[in-house]
């Protein structure tokens, strides 16, 4: 017997689960030497969801923590997720994409490389895991847990022996619903160890209430490395807590060695933080123990609650979560995490509350029908094909085949405000998003070198600013939505900067503000949104209909974000004066993270288009007016 090996999840998969990833580098820095002293066999800091909210909420460089957490962080292993082909992402990238985020990943500070696939389809892997073997750093490979018919011990042993085949350094036992149970758990770790040569990890999640018990049989079993969370981030639909399970085997064949007192320091600190930003703590309640039905792994959990309430939807949560499990019977049983986690319950919800099964499918659905993120588990019926993609042909490639590189294109893109590689790849890997953050970042960059004191030491009111601007374009200003605030006095400056002649819109409001101002003559071009290969940009404000109609209301189904769809010739946008067919997509709504074709349901003729491109719309907001033939 030997001592367990612990990874701290706190400063990324604890605050993912529990706290929608709002931890922020500044709450970090404080507590990284004392994490550093504690004894731990690596620190899980970054990947997942983190390197998302860092550039879309928070309005940080998610490269720059993994720097920062570096510098402090001296004798521990840095940890990281890789979603595989996905990386940080929701979807595939190609492979030069795939490549150079490993290597500066491995640059910044990254050790451990933990890389998963949602469907347990190896191919997904193989990029990844060549790039990290290149490196000379540690390969751990995930053999994802779930539940399901064709799911069974034999199924994760063949698993494991294939990832050990492709240069797995470790093996991860990736539970991220809680699935695991206790003695299925000392079955699978036992029959690993008995046939595998590298060390197994268990990562499982407390939020079915099996976790601690899980660990502990793993443990009896031989398991190397286990992973815990501070207590203020622990249980829910989060880890065990780190305190309780170092209690438990203390004394024990498998002792820790870690020293409760540290942390208990350490859980201090996050438990003050917690209290001061309103964090929740981690609580099981009885929707949560459905997980045994519905499988939605901890980081999922959370998401779903705040996704119905933003689509004024919470009343429903019953309804998903009995949708969820017959969405993934019909799409083949694939283990529920990202991105499969969300294309299931994205569809179970969509299924609800348009109360018609699959009459709306986001791009995403279609894509992995087509087999677009990898093979399912089980064969989907032709049923739910047609229903969902039509007569549409489904590939047998490896997914990542299919993409063209691009990295020299988004090097070309970003050339006039691209820093480094690593703004490149953010760009490459979430363009829209990354846009806004390098706009927000470089308006930041210009007020402090304006004025050197800090927005922090000023006084005035608060008022959040949220807008557009285009790169590097003086006289259009405004500041990224966000968690980031701005004082009175720094709206001022920029005002300052303008004619007041020139501001075409001012709306300053508490708690909810928008503010954009430019030139009445100066156009603020947004950027082009790339959808089905198509470039869709903004498109102008529609005429004025002066005559009255019988007109039918096209109304949003959901909150999300408007976007232009492209005709079928793809030369153009859909726009006043078009005839539409029955099917034809009239736009895309982003919501929940998937893009969401809004279709006609009959054929007509568009007289007006109520919102604008980019702008956010609420559900039931009309979005068209056709005139049906």
């Amino acid at each position: 017997m030997s001592k367990i090996k612990i990874t701290d999840t706190s400063l990324r998969d604890g605050h993912q689960s529990l706290w929608a990833t709002r931890m922020t580098t500044k709450d970090m820095l404080p507590i990284l030497e004392d994490l550093d002293q504690v004894g731990y066999h690596s620190l899980e800091v970054w990947g997942g969801a983190t390197f998302d909210v860092c550039i879309r909420y928070l309005n940080e460089d998610p490269w720059t923590r993994l720097k920062l957490i570096r510098q402090h962080v001296k004798n521990t292993k840095l940890q990281m997720l890789v979603r595989g082909q996905s990386l940080v992402g929701y979807t595939h990238y190609p492979d030069d994409v795939a490549e150079r985020f490993i290597e500066k990943a491995a640059e910044n500070g990254i050790e451990i490389f933990r890389v998963f696939d949602a469907l347990n389809d190896l191919r997904n892997l193989e990029t990844v895991m060549k790039t990290i073997k290149k490196t000379g750093l540690h390969a751990q490979a995930c053999v994802v847990y779930t539940i399901s018919p064709v799911h069974s011990l034999n199924h994760f042993l063949d698993t494991a022996l294939k990832l050990q085949d492709m240069g797995a350094d470790s093996i991860c036992i990736k539970d991220m619903a809680g699935l695991l149970a206790p003695y299925a758990s000392y079955d699978l770790v036992k029959s690993l160890k008995e046939n595998l040569r590298v060390p197994v990890q268990l990562h499982t999640h407390y939020i079915g209430g099996l976790a601690i018990a899980t660990l502990l049989k793993a443990a009896e079993a031989g398991v190397d490395v286990i992973d815990t969370a501070s207590v203020p981030m622990a249980f829910g639909s989060s880890q065990p807590p780190v305190e309780t399970i170092v209690r438990a085997l203390q004394e024990s064949d498998w002792d820790t060695g870690l020293d409760l007192h540290k942390l208990f320091d350490v859980a201090n600190y996050f438990e003050k933080m917690r209290l001061s930003r309103g964090f929740e703590r981690g609580v099981t309640s009885i929707s949560d123990m459905q997980v045994f039905e519905h499988q939605i792994p901890g980081g999922m959990i959370s998401n779903l609650y705040s996704q119905l309430e933003e689509q004024k939807a919470s009343d429903r949560i019953g309804e998903v979560l009995d949708e969820i499990p017959k969405v993934r019977a019909d799409l083949g049983f694939p283990p529920l995490v990202t991105p499969t986690s969300q294309i299931i319950v994205i569809q179970a919800v969509l299924n609800v509350l348009m109360e018609d099964r699959y009459k709306l499918c986001p791009a995403e659905v279609k894509d992995y029908v087509k087999g677009l993120y990898g093979r399912p588990p089980v064969a989907i019926t032709d049923e739910i094909k047609k229903k969902i993609i039509g007569d549409e042909a489904i590939i047998t490639v490896r997914p990542a085949d299919l993409l063209e590189p691009i990295l020299d294109k988004c090097r070309n893109e970003t050339r006039n405000f691209a820093k480094n590689d690593e703004d490149v790849l953010t760009y490459a890997l979430f363009p829209q998003v990354a846009l806004k953050f390098f706009e927000a970042r470089e308006l930041k960059t210009n007020l402090t070198n304006e004025d050197s004191t800090h927005p922090a030491d000023k006084k005035g009111t608060d008022v959040a600013v949220s807008g557009k601007k285009a790169i590097n374009e003086k006289k259009a200003v405004s500041i990224v939505e966000g968690d980031e605030e701005m004082r009175i006095e720094e709206i001022e400056q920029i005002i300052k900067a303008l004619d007041n002649s020139s501001i075409e819109q001012l709306d300053l409001q508490k708690n909810n503000c928008r503010l954009y101002l430019s030139k009445s003559n100066t156009v603020v071009p947004e950027r082009p949104r790339e959808y089905s290969n198509v470039v869709v940009t903004a498109e102008e404000k529609p005429p004025v209909v002066e005559e009255q109609l019988d007109l039918t209301e096209i109304i949003a189904p959901m909150v999300g974000t408007f976007y232009a769809a492209p005709s079928p010739e793809a030369e153009s946008f859909v726009k006043v004066g078009d005839v539409v067919e029955q099917g034809q997509t009239l736009c895309i709504l982003e919501a929940m993270k998937l893009m969401n074709e809004i279709k006609a349901e009959a054929r007509g003729t568009i007289v007006k288009i109520m919102v604008e491109n980019n702008e956010a719309v609420e559900y039931g907001q009309v979005l068209f007016l056709i005139q049906q033939d």
